[in-house]
């Protein structure tokens, strides 16, 4: 889809927005981002997972719309894993392209195993598994549709919407992941989680239908890809959006949503499209098995 225009939609908000909400969020971004960002919120990760829904068939969007709630509510699980786990769970949320050279990449294989045997299990772990983790869940839920278990089922399908969103939040794809190395701290919050909350019931979110992908592993690749492309307009939007305040209040937002939120629009729509189309392409790969109902 095409970046769309967000300016036209700036002064409705600003109506409906209450002051007790406003001033949370400012002193909320006011503090010192700590060194192990999160990506997405929480709130965006259950609108990617939601929209999903949306994107399916016919055949198999009964079962994932009478378990909407479920699925939105556990999408988020891998961010509760990371915060409990950080040391353990933070390479599955990144590709920090990098530290593999220079712009698209080249010289990173697609593949685990060649990846490994290139540069050592250590440093492609430091660097991040995103896609690798993609492909893994992929997997894992093509088998629970084939097995016909529809718990195991549901869950797999959550967790697997939680890390496609990731891949397509841009700064889980740069060494820079808070933007302290560009000299504005902060700015992945900023973009990925406060601006979401700001304004999101106003976004005209209208995902693709979902299709099927040839190589979810690769698929993953080129999202993380996308998404790092960017970066540079993200920290250029942030940097005007601030110009000539002193704090990240109410106007900064308004600012940012008409500089970036065509931006933060597109990849959360685009990632909402991917969710659906890599839970039809489990269901394609595990033999188009009947669903349940519920």
């Amino acid at each position: 889809m095409e970046p769309m225009s967000a300016a036209n939609s700036v002064g409705a908000m600003k109506t409906v927005r209450g002051a007790c909400a406003r001033a949370a969020i400012v002193a909320l971004l006011s503090l010192t981002v700590p060194v192990l960002a999160r990506a997405w919120g929480a709130n965006s990760e259950r609108l990617i997972a939601s929209k999903g829904v949306d994107t399916l068939p016919a055949e198999i969007q009964p079962f994932f719309e009478a378990n909407r709630d479920f699925i939105v509510k556990h999408s988020s699980d891998p961010l509760d894993w990371l915060d409990k786990n950080p040391t353990v769970e933070r390479p599955n949320h990144v590709l920090l392209f990098e530290r593999y050279g220079k712009f698209p990449y080249g010289a990173l294989p697609r593949d685990y195993k060649a990846a490994v045997t290139k540069y050592g299990k250590a440093k492609v772990q430091a660097g991040g598994v995103l896609p690798w983790q993609i492909g893994v869940y992929s997997a894992k839920l093509t088998s629970a549709m084939r097995a016909g278990n529809w718990e195991q089922c549901k869950l797999m399908a959550a967790y697997l919407a939680g890390y496609v969103a990731e891949a397509h939040d841009p700064f889980n794809t740069t060494t820079d992941s808070d933007g302290t190395a560009s000299g504005q701290p902060g700015v992945n919050t900023r973009f990925d989680t406060a601006l979401v909350d700001h304004y999101s019931h106003f976004f005209p979110m209208r995902p693709n239908d979902a299709v099927f992908i040839n190589d979810p592993t690769d698929h993953a690749f080129e999202d993380c890809l996308s998404a790092h492309a960017w970066l540079d307009n993200i920290l250029l939007a942030d940097r005007r959006a601030h110009a000539g305040l002193s704090d990240f209040d109410d106007q900064y937002y308004d600012r940012l949503y008409d500089q970036a939120g065509a931006i933060v629009i597109r990849q959360l729509t685009d990632a909402a499209t991917d969710v659906g189309s890599y839970w039809l392409t489990a269901w394609i790969n595990a033999g188009r098995p009947v669903l349940p109902s519920r």
